[in-house]
């Protein structure tokens, strides 16, 4: 299941887990966004005992897209530790994403 993350929930879900973290940034009217959505939710489903994804819509949140200097949408970020690892922007495949994940776990 994706979690839905706010500025306010952030710093508790993402920066405090003791699992690796995919943050999907994006936005209601964002194309590519859409498309890597289900990519996302299957992830979450392959890895829900591994690893965490959640999702913020960078229109309802923009502190948190501002500090980690999100610029264009889709952008997913990789934590683990509380910290930034990794960084894909774009819709890509999901051998691509999962291929990250995978080097953190």
């Amino acid at each position: 299941m994706v979690i839905e993350v706010t500025d306010a929930n952030f710093e508790e879900v993402v920066l405090k887990s003791d699992k690796p973290v995919i943050v999907d940034f994006w936005a209601v009217w964002c194309g590519p966004c859409r498309m890597i959505a289900p990519i996302i939710e299957e992830m979450s489903n392959e890895y829900e005992s591994r690893a965490i994804m959640v999702k913020m819509d960078v229109d309802g949140n923009p502190a948190t897209p501002a500090k980690f200097g999100i610029r264009n949408i889709p952008t997913t970020l990789f934590f683990k530790g509380g910290a930034q690892v990794d960084k894909q922007v774009g819709a890509v495949p999901k051998k691509k994403l999962a291929e990250k994940l995978d080097a953190l776990l």
